[in-house]
């Protein structure tokens, strides 16, 4: 069983920064694609970011790129989202989630191959 637990999330201003992190139990974590996702009240799950096994790979949403930066830290067992530039419309509940099936070199960009999933924490972006 893999465990995530999502942390850093809070209140901040529009135009601030804050960096979530995402911790992870299991003896694989070098061996997971982890990615980032959000959801708003009333709206679908929102896939951020993703990054590969060895971090070397990444992709972003339209919507974050450029203002947002996935990184892992494997001997942590941690993966981080910093957010910088932050907006209104940012506000969400931020999970992160494991793909234990990949391969070396890839990433996951849809909600479907994701197998684990953390609880989730609230970003609120407003003044």
């Amino acid at each position: 069983q893999v465990q995530l637990v999502e942390t850093g999330g809070g209140l901040v201003q529009p135009g601030g920064s804050l960096r979530l992190a995402c911790s992870v139990s299991g003896r694989s974590f070098s061996r997971y694609v982890m990615g980032w996702f959000r959801q708003a009240p009333g709206k679908e799950r929102e896939f951020l970011a993703t990054i590969s096994w060895a971090g070397t790979r990444k992709s972003y949403s339209n919507s974050v790129k450029g203002r947002f930066t996935i990184s892992r830290d494997n001997a942590e067992n941690k993966v981080y989202l910093q957010m910088n530039s932050l907006k209104p419309e940012d506000t969400a509940v931020y999970y992160c989630a494991a793909d234990i099936n990949s391969v070396s070199g890839a990433y996951s960009e849809t909600r479907d191959r994701y197998d684990y999933w953390g609880r989730g924490t609230q970003v609120t972006v407003s003044s």
